[in-house]
């Protein structure tokens, strides 16, 4: 099992606080139509994005999907250009073009959002041939819903990265409703782990609410990357606290689910008081985070509004023509 240090699990506390108070700050701005278009917040997810980003190097790679602005964040993306980006402005990460679904940074190791169910899972079989041609040790840790897991794409990248041993980690976040379609309705096979069977590789289910349970497990699946062993299979269950975007009221779900759900199984108060308990952590550290963080996103915000709007000149830039 991989060693979790004081300083670490003060990491992992960090970076789910950080993901939720820029999430709650993007509903806001989405609410007062400063963000436009579809915007997906990963609020009761935060245990998966900064479990796994903090079992991965920076030069490893991550492909995420339309619900990813949590994976950008626990990779280390810097806020400002996140939020430009939401914003639409030119200092953001696709230059104001790509928006929520769209952020990527390759130098970052983040190898984009994407706003197709699936879209991410067959980039993974691609850049788990580059790291395994590199030889340079390099993993690619692949984010995926339960909602993709029917998508024909996801068997035939499995299959393929089976076949060639691929330093692959699939992560399936797991929260239960493919936008209003429930999984338990939607997935013949109730846990998507045992899928794994058929490709002969190791799926192991995890808490997606406790990030130190998903950084054990996914540094045990990078070790085996690593090592020439191939793909593993992970799902994480987890639960989706809002509905699948700010305007969805989420009435297709038992108003007593979710409030279990947000009572019970919050990531973020319960690793609060997990670090409490053992002591790791005081309250004025965690309030001092708190204020430090929510700082760091009004200055995002505040980036990102004196930001410069793209230039028509620039809409056309870095796009290629055949």
């Amino acid at each position: 099992m991989a060693v979790l240090t004081k300083e670490l699990k003060k990491d992992l506390l960090k970076t789910i606080i950080k993901i939720r108070r820029f999430e709650e700050k993007t509903i806001q701005l989405y609410q007062i139509a400063k963000i436009w278009g579809y915007l997906h917040p990963y609020i009761g997810e935060e245990a998966i994005a900064a479990g796994a980003c903090a079992a991965i190097s920076k030069s490893d790679y991550i492909i995420s999907t339309h619900r990813g602005h949590g994976h950008s964040i626990a990779k280390g993306a810097d806020l400002n250009r996140m939020m430009a980006e939401l914003l639409g402005k030119a200092t953001g990460y696709c230059k104001g073009r790509g928006g929520s679904m769209h952020i990527a940074d390759t130098e970052l190791g983040m190898l984009g959002a994407n706003g197709i169910v699936g879209g991410g899972i067959p980039i993974s079989v691609g850049a788990g041939f580059s790291c395994k041609m590199e030889g340079k040790g390099r993993v690619a840790v692949c984010f995926f819903s339960d909602g993709a897991t029917n998508n024909g794409v996801f068997h035939e990248a499995l299959n393929m990265a089976a076949i060639f041993s691929l330093p692959v980690i699939y992560l399936c976040e797991n929260n239960m409703y493919a936008i209003s379609m429930c999984s338990d309705d939607a997935i013949a096979c109730r846990d998507v782990a045992k899928r794994s069977a058929a490709y002969d590789i190791p799926g192991v289910i995890v808490d997606g609410t406790d990030p130190e349970a998903v950084y054990n497990i996914v540094s045990k699946a990078v070790q085996r990357a690593r090592s020439g062993k191939g793909p593993s299979l992970i799902e994480a269950k987890t639960y989706r606290f809002g509905g699948h975007h700010p305007n969805d009221p989420a009435e297709y779900r038992d108003k007593s689910e979710a409030e279990y759900y947000k009572k019970e199984k919050d990531p973020v108060v319960n690793y609060k008081a997990k670090l409490l308990e053992e002591k790791v952590i005081s309250p004025e550290e965690i309030d001092g985070y708190e204020k430090e963080i929510i700082q760091m996103v009004e200055q995002s915000v505040k980036f990102a509004e004196e930001s410069p709007e793209p230039s028509l000149e620039q809409f056309l830039e870095e796009v290629r023509s055949i």
